[in-house]
């Protein structure tokens, strides 16, 4: 393995801990928006991880599968948004 290589496991291993991190305030979070934000930080590490998981292995198809991921929680996060602001998706 080469250094690049192995850099690029330890930041998918510090990605993995943030990732625990908002696991915790997913399920303790005091309100539904932190809560939401927790959700949409834990999307935002799983595409970085996969992402990088894909460069490592040389697997071209999971950096198709992170920009998948990265449109799914964005539109999760909008339609989150719209129903904390009690309004409709068609607003």
């Amino acid at each position: 393995m080469s250094g690049l290589n192995i850099l690029i496991i330890v930041i998918i291993a510090v990605l993995a801990i943030a990732a625990v991190l908002c696991l915790y305030r997913i399920f303790r979070g005091p309100t539904i928006a932190d809560r939401m934000v927790g959700v949409d930080i834990m999307g935002i590490l799983f595409v970085g991880i996969t992402a990088l998981t894909g460069i490592v292995y040389k697997l071209s198809f999971l950096l198709d599968v992170a920009i998948v991921l990265a449109l799914i929680s964005f539109v999760a996060s909008i339609a989150l948004a719209k129903y904390l602001e009690r309004r409709t998706l068609d607003d």
